[in-house]
């Protein structure tokens, strides 16, 4: 579990619990706590803990048959040293990421198959270090934070939806699948993952930034008449680029907007990065599919005003905070 953290952690120990030989690698006060006392997970569904082997070093756990990469989409291009000790030559990379994945048209058929994204790999990057003919897709629904180093509060949900790029259920699939059932997951293996991708972004393309801009949780923003009413507009464009790439997500807008006003005054990831001072996703969640609607030719105004704004708090959030200046009493 490359980046144990919060989903990271979680996966690590429901798969250490099925007997799976598992290593975290993190860093910092939460790995400390790792490698003294394990994974205790807090879940509504019971507690439980496991105490798989922790390291801050790749070298020293070598090549695996799998990396589950925990890491934050931004991070991949520069991720090559913590990679490369884990690589043998049939290691697969499961990226449990949001938003638009690097390998997406990867073995896509069609007019745009092998089509770079440089918003999630810019100038070839991250293909540079993470080949997409490693990757497993994934699909990550289930929602967790951790409570404190070493505990991870497991929210809602146990779904894993992986899937290949070529659409085969492939053995790797399926082993990695049985592996995750027995840890007490759901993983099925989706013929048609960019599918359940865009469901998923449906949400994330439209909340994580509106939440950003706002400061608003999941269900303030969908119960809001204004705020719901460009939530429904950018999920319609969302459907429509979507559409254009060969995918049909089987998912009405009024039902997705509802099972997110249902998960109720949650933060979204992005809110929570803005103010803990971190880095946005706004490269895979958004940037990604703007990018996609100019290949494509889909107009998508809403997304890209969106985008532009929530590209702007970005940046001068990125500034550094400036000096007081001092006035006369």
């Amino acid at each position: 579990m490359l980046g144990a953290g919060a989903i990271g952690a979680y996966v690590g120990a429901s798969l250490c619990r099925a007997g799976v030989d598992v290593q975290l690698i993190a860093r910092g006060a939460h790995l400390a706590a790792l490698r003294a006392g394990g994974v205790r997970v807090l879940s509504p569904r019971g507690d439980f803990a496991a105490h798989p082997h922790a390291t801050d070093d790749p070298g020293e756990v070598g090549p695996v048959d799998y990396v589950f990469l925990g890491l934050k989409a931004h991070s991949y291009p520069s991720a090559g040293p913590l990679l490369e000790p884990l690589l043998g030559p049939e290691t697969a990379l499961i990226a449990g990421q949001n938003g638009i994945p690097w390998w997406y048209f990867h073995k896509l058929p069609g007019p745009y198959e092998g089509q770079r994204i440089e918003a999630v790999d810019p100038g070839g990057a991250t293909s540079a270090v993470m080949a997409p003919e490693r990757a497993i897709g994934c699909v990550v629904y289930p929602a967790t934070v951790i409570e404190s180093p070493g505990v991870i509060r497991h929210l809602e949900g146990t779904r894993f939806s992986i899937g290949e790029p070529d659409g085969t259920v492939s053995q790797r699939c399926q082993r990695f699948s049985d592996a995750m059932v027995a840890g007490g997951l759901k993983c099925p293996v989706e013929p048609r993952l960019r599918d359940d991708i865009w469901i998923k972004l449906m949400g994330n393309v439209s909340l994580n930034p509106i939440s950003a801009l706002t400061r608003a949780t999941m269900a303030e923003i969908c119960e809001s008449p204004g705020t719901r009413r460009v939530v429904e507009q950018m999920m319609a464009e969302t459907l429509d680029i979507a559409s254009r790439v060969g995918s049909t997500p089987e998912i009405s807008i009024g039902k997705r907007v509802e099972g997110a006003r249902r998960v109720g005054h949650h933060k979204t990831s992005m809110l929570q990065d803005l103010e803990a001072g971190k880095e946005m996703e706004l490269d895979a969640v958004v940037a990604a599919v703007v990018e996609i609607a100019d290949i494509t030719g889909a107009p998508a105004p809403t997304l890209r005003t969106i985008y532009a704004a929530t590209e702007l708090l970005a940046k001068t959030m990125a500034r550094p905070a400036p000096t007081p200046s001092m006035t006369a009493a």
